[in-house]
Formats: C-alpha cells, sequence, structure tokens
C-alpha cells in the first residue's frame, strides 16, 4: 500500500505540467490530466521543443564548468519565447558555508525588472545554515551525493533569465549546472510564473510573527523552507517551536470572527495552527529526530544549539489567493522566544510581483549566526 501511495503523490505534482492532449493546438504548451502516475502518461503527445542549458565545455572537452570570481555576476539561462523549465540541477566548489549562503540565485521571467526568484544558493534548495552536510529527498527538490535538484515546473510567457552573483569572498572554482527545459509556441494565458522569496529577520521582533511571504495579486502559495535558530535560550532549547502559523489571505476578510477572548497582537487568521513542528507536519518538537517525505521535513534538529531546518511543500493542500495573502508564524508563544529565522516561500502567481525586500548590504549579514 505504501509503494501505491508514493506513486499517488508523484503523480499529483506531475500532473501539472505533464504531456498534452492529442487534442492540443499544434506547438501549443497546455496542461493535461492524466488519469495515472507520470509513467503512464509518458506515451501521451509531449508538443514542444526539448532545451537544455548548462556549463557544458562548448570546446568538447571536459571543462564542464564556469569559475564565477568575487563580486561576479554570470547568466545562466537566456531564453526568448515560451515555455517550461523542468529540471535544474548543479553542484558547486567550494561547497562550504560561505558560498551557499553568499551567492545568490535570481530568476526573471517575462522581462521583468524585479526577480520572480532571488535567494542564497542553498536556502533555495532547503538547506539550512549552508549546512554541507544535508541530504534529502523531496518531491519538488532534493539534496544527496554533491548534487542539488529542483523540479518545481517553472512556466515563462515571453522570456526567461537567469543569474548567479557571487557575494562571498571566495573564488567559485567550479560550478556546473543543467537547466532542462521544454519550448513552444505559446502557453496558456493563465499560466502562473513560479516564485521564491528570501527573507531574514536577525533577531525576530518581539511583537509581530515572523513573515514568512507577504504577496499582492491571484496565486497559489506552495510552500516554505524555514531556518529557525533560538538566540540565548534557556533551560528550553527549542521552544521557539511554539509558534503557531497564521496566514491571512484575501484581507479584508470577515472569516473568520474574532474570538472574545482573542488576546495576540496579530489579527484572527484565516488559517491558525497548533504549533511550528505540528505545520511541519512533525509532533512533540520531532521528538524522533530528523525526516523527510515527499512533502515535507524536518532536516536538522540540534537542540545542542537551539537549531531547526525544515521544509513543507503545499502540493496536496495548495494554498490558493485571489487579492492577496501574509504568511506568518509565531517564533515562540506570542512572539516570545527571540530567534534568527530565515526561510524561502515558494509560490506561483502572475506578474508583475510585489517586490521583496532588499537582500542585506553587506554579505556578512546572509551568513548564519554563530
Amino acid at each position: 500500500m505504501l509503494k501505491f501511495k508514493s506513486l499517488g503523490m508523484i503523480a499529483a505534482a506531475s500532473i501539472l505540467f505533464a504531456a498534452c492532449r492529442s487534442e492540443c493546438p499544434r506547438g501549443a504548451c497546455a496542461v493535461s490530466a492524466p488519469d495515472f502516475s507520470p509513467l503512464a502518461s509518458l506515451p501521451l503527445p509531449h508538443p514542444g521543443t526539448a532545451m537544455h542549458a548548462g556549463s557544458w565545455d562548448r570546446t568538447g572537452g571536459n571543462h564542464d564548468f564556469i569559475s564565477v570570481p568575487p563580486g561576479r555576476t554570470i547568466t545562466l539561462l537566456d531564453q526568448d519565447g515560451a515555455g517550461v523549465v523542468r529540471r535544474f540541477w548543479m553542484t558547486i566548489s567550494p561547497r562550504n558555508v560561505d558560498t551557499l549562503s553568499q551567492v545568490i540565485l535570481r530568476m526573471y521571467w517575462d522581462n521583468e525588472t524585479n526577480p520572480s526568484v532571488e535567494c542564497p544558493l542553498g536556502a533555495f534548495f532547503g538547506v539550512g545554515f549552508g549546512d554541507v552536510s544535508e541530504r534529502y529527498v523531496s518531491l519538488p527538490m532534493d539534496v544527496g551525493s554533491g548534487g542539488y535538484n529542483c523540479y518545481w515546473p517553472m512556466p515563462f510567457h515571453k522570456h526567461a533569465r537567469w543569474t548567479l552573483e557571487n557575494r562571498s569572498k571566495t573564488r567559485i572554482g567550479s560550478f556546473y549546472y543543467n537547466v532542462d527545459y521544454t519550448t513552444c509556441d505559446s502557453l496558456p494565458g493563465g499560466m502562473m510564473e513560479f516564485h521564491a522569496c528570501w527573507r531574514r529577520e536577525n533577531p525576530t521582533d518581539p511583537n509581530r510573527n515572523y513573515t514568512i511571504l507577504e504577496a499582492q495579486g491571484d496565486g497559489i502559495f506552495t510552500g516554505v523552507a524555514l531556518f529557525m535558530h533560538g538566540l540565548n535560550m534557556g533551560k528550553n532549547k527549542l521552544a521557539f517551536l511554539e509558534g503557531d502559523e497564521m496566514m491571512y489571505i484575501d484581507e479584508p476578510n470577515a472569516y473568520p470572527p474574532t474570538p472574545p477572548h482573542w488576546k495576540h497582537p496579530e489579527a484572527v487568521p484565516q488559517i491558525n495552527g497548533t504549533g511550528t513542528e505540528d505545520y511541519f507536519c512533525g509532533g512533540w518538537y520531532f521528538n524522533q529526530g530528523p525526516v523527510c517525505a515527499p512533502y515535507h521535513g524536518c532536516l536538522i534538529k540540534d537542540e545542542e544549539h537551539s537549531r531547526v531546518a525544515a521544509y513543507r511543500w503545499h502540493i496536496e493542500d495548495a494554498i490558493p489567493y485571489h487579492k492577496n495573502i501574509r504568511v506568518t508564524i509565531e517564533h515562540g508563544t506570542g512572539d516570545s522566544v527571540t530567534a534568527d529565522y530565515s526561510s524561502v516561500a515558494f509560490f506561483y502567481q502572475n506578474n508583475p510581483h510585489q517586490p521583496y525586500p532588499p537582500l542585506p548590504s553587506d554579505p556578512a549579514d546572509l551568513l548564519p549566526s554563530e
């Protein structure tokens, strides 16, 4: 039974961008709904042209990587027209806390000015605190055996451009990457672009929740990687896990009404959780240790140093919004724990999107706390 359940999980996400039906207009990429797994859908027509961008040696040799000096920005992808990115793989050397924290990945769709993706490289792949030992397998992302993989589908209607900026003091001797995508004449007009927003509060504000995402428009919140580090902790080294997630959708919204004894400084949210580890589908402070699953995981549980890294993908339970969304989480009960929180929120919506908070001007502020 478990094997069949896993296949169902994989199929649910992959349906979004599987093969087109045979009746689709020639040259147009459309969304199909195959009845079975992605494996069963492979015989269906797959219109479009398979494309690839990567660091392969243009001379035909084995120099299949790019070097990036400190302060340099390079272009990874620059593609005109419509298409869908289906896979992104990379690895890097040196692979350390500096390069994973201070190298910035940006993605721009359809000639936008503000990037739809702007994240430290490690955080984008869910790697907390620049930890090179972290390994995990989930449905849209995985890290292991030296490789970093992303399978979030990324549509673009007119143009796609990716860049990589080295803000560290370390020369990237070898950056290897592959981007596999399909181009086509057009995409359905309502197909939304992929976004990933990095944020950090160090320290967190005792008067308000930590903000994971603020977005304006019509879209779908699809998940978060959250990295939590308690500061000046007492006996309970993981007390920040007492915080609840609170999501505010399409405000102003009269639902739910305010309970008569509501005391939290934030308004009553449409979605109110029961604890941080509960939101990440664990329990009892992740009492059985780290875990990874298709839609959720706790990758780092370091009670001695008050550090937890976790991910939650909203794939079966994607959260739609039509005007705006604000995703927050308490840091301890009533925001009582002082901590260093950073996160990457993943979501889809049409551009233009609300600009993200600017990255720190000092690259040192991208590094994890001591």
